[in-house]
């Protein structure tokens, strides 16, 4: 199932995208639903063509927890061990943005660089002191994200919060997909139609599941809660103009393009 966020005429709502996977998008629609997707589901009647309302990021976490060096040869590329254990950092609720939103270059860097990702998204009750099991039975689906990063300044700082931390710095879309066996799909990065990264889950060195169990032992994951699961290697830089798409077997594709700040 894709549940979207979405713009309409009269507001703002959830719903379900309905059509074949590999549809065209003006070949897909979306069915309203009443209230949260956390929910029992319960549907309005109102329905849309997709093309005729504006999709949003798919939820609107309290907290975006990112996982460093989940891939062994991006951690390979800027020489860096893999860890021990998952190494984790947060990016603030405002650097989320949805599909065909500008991710927006911060004047104080001049390296800023895109990171394809597979986003877990934390469904009720969330996870605390969570089991492997639990964390599992936690995951309520999966989005494409971005975990847009300043490389300059995550290098010259003595740690992440401002290089990921910028507004607009984390893209989120189309929608979740719920029942997605994640294990082995494909990770893909391009920009301007330039493939830039491509990897596949199975080379994670912590999975979904495990990921959330480490997190829910240090803090709370709250449902609407979305961990971002680190990037394949190939990270490279955006510059002003560009489009970049994360695409992610089984879930979709996330395009945004890429603005200047003045």
């Amino acid at each position: 199932m894709r549940i979207a966020r979405f713009a309409h005429a009269s507001g703002m709502s959830f719903g379900i995208v309905e059509g074949e996977a590999d549809a065209a998008p003006d070949a897909l629609t979306v069915a309203e639903i009443d209230g949260h997707p956390f929910g029992q589901l319960r549907f309005t009647g109102q329905r849309w063509a997709l093309a005729d309302v504006r999709l949003l990021s798919p939820i609107l976490p309290s907290k975006i927890v990112g996982v460093g060096r989940n891939y062994a040869e991006h951690a390979a590329e800027h020489g860096n061990e893999v860890p021990a254990e998952p190494l984790l950092f947060l990016k603030p609720s405002t650097t989320v943005i949805g599909p065909n939103d500008a991710i927006r270059l911060p004047a104080q860097s001049k390296r800023v660089e895109h990171e394809a990702e597979l986003a877990v998204v934390v469904g009720p009750p969330g996870a605390r002191r969570a089991d492997r099991a639990a964390a599992a039975a936690a995951i309520f689906g999966y989005a494409c994200g971005n975990d847009v990063t300043a490389r300059d300044l995550q290098r010259s700082d003595s740690q992440w919060t401002r290089a990921k931390g910028f507004d607009s710095f984390c893209p989120l879309g189309p929608w979740i997909v719920t029942g997605l066996d994640a294990a082995d799909v494909e990770v893909r990065c391009e920009v301007n139609d330039e493939v830039r990264q491509l990897g596949r889950t199975r080379e994670m060195v912590f999975d979904p599941a495990t990921l959330v169990s480490y997190i829910s032992h240090v803090m709370t994951l709250l449902p609407g809660d979305v961990v971002l699961t680190g990037t394949p290697a190939g990270v490279g830089t955006l510059a002003d103009g560009d489009l970049v798409t994360v695409r992610i077997g089984g879930v979709g594709s996330l395009t945004n393009r890429v603005v200047a700040l003045d």
